[in-house]
């Protein structure tokens, strides 16, 4: 009988310890780059650039999608933006190097809170909010919750309504007590390690993936338990979350622009982006055709452009729109590129 016990528990104590290796390597890959800020008893973690003296712009605030970490937005955006703005590049609540904080960051609505007092502490008034992904629930929170804090809102690709279907498999195990936690120390890393390659692609699918990427944005950084764990736990709650939250939406105020791909296959634009489009009044949608998941990578221009309409400059949206799909087009005709099947619609992968 020992012996039997002993043959169960020696490789689970080795996946174990091959996690907790893998996670010290993961973070010695990718130090933190932000800066850790008390907001009520835990800390958030973000990177902070200053208002620059020739500024533009007015302050602007990213937040990444599931999966991610500040890092996502800091490479899409940062270079381009550079002493334009003050900007404040941030890591969720459990995700990247933020604590979690309290119960209440398990919902969009919390996550958005934990934001505003990240700004308060940093001395950013207003902002436009930039969300991706599953983090459009979280910019439509703060618009909802700190009108007197949004300057407006950009959503990119942003997960937002409820839709058919659920979630992958993995996150219902990864929060069930005790087989939740073996789940997450034992089985995660080399299971998201097998998947890192084809499933970074997958989320630019049908448009190439940087060859940088993975280099660049830390999606490693998600595969430690504990970040396992929260992601997990966010998914889990995001549809029930935006089935109560969704009707309210029409009470958003802020100057909003909505960018999507008509190519997405991770988060349905037509239930989100046009459900975002319908639900506020004034805001402007605008697809560009040929565009999947990736709209901050792969029409950054078009984001841009969009913030600087949000802000009061003149721009024609839809041109720019049209103008970055020429662009894409060439590019695609100048090169051969190899994609990964799509993804199930409802698997909200990356969102």
């Amino acid at each position: 009988m020992l012996a039997e016990v002993s043959a169960l528990v020696a490789p689970l104590a080795a996946a174990i310890g091959y996690t907790s290796y893998k996670a010290r390597q993961f973070e010695q890959t990718y130090p933190n780059i932000g800066e850790l800020t008390d907001v009520g008893g835990y800390r958030m973690n973000a990177v902070h650039v200053e208002r620059p003296e020739q500024a533009d712009l007015p302050a602007l605030v990213f937040i990444h999608g599931a999966s991610g970490n500040l890092l996502d937005q800091v490479v899409a955006f940062r270079a381009a933006l550079e002493g334009r703005a003050e900007m404040l590049f941030v890591d969720r609540p459990g995700h990247g190097y933020s604590e979690r904080g309290g119960a209440d960051n398990a919902v969009p609505s919390g996550q958005a809170d934990a934001i505003a007092k990240l700004m308060e502490k940093r001395g950013i008034e207003k902002a436009v909010i930039v969300g991706h992904s599953f983090s459009g629930a979280i910019t439509a929170a703060f618009g909802l919750r700190h009108p007197d804090k949004t300057a407006g809102l950009l959503f990119l690709a942003p997960a937002t309504h409820p839709w058919p279907g659920g979630i992958d498999w993995y996150y219902h195990v990864a929060t069930v007590p005790v087989l939740g936690w073996l789940f997450n120390h034992a089985i995660v890393v080399p299971l998201g390690l097998s998947r890192l390659e084809r499933g970074t692609r997958n989320v630019f699918y049908p448009n190439p993936r940087p060859v940088d990427y993975i280099e660049k944005t830390g999606p490693s950084l998600v595969l430690r338990p504990n970040a396992f764990h929260h992601n997990a736990a966010d998914f889990k709650r995001l549809l029930a979350y935006v089935k109560e939250q969704s009707p309210l939406y029409a009470q958003i105020t802020a100057p909003t622009v909505i960018i999507t791909g008509d190519s997405d296959e991770i988060v349905w634009e037509h239930l989100h982006s046009r459900g975002l489009a319908r639900d506020i009044t004034g805001s402007e949608l605008v697809t560009v055709r040929g565009v999947g998941h990736k709209p901050d990578y792969l029409a950054t221009d078009v984001a841009i452009a969009a913030i600087e309409k949000i802000s009061g400059k003149p721009r024609d949206l839809q041109a720019i729109a049209r103008r970055a799909e020429e662009r894409l087009a060439a590019g695609l005709r100048d090169r051969t590129v190899a994609t990964a099947p799509s993804l199930r619609p409802d698997a909200l992968h990356g969102a």
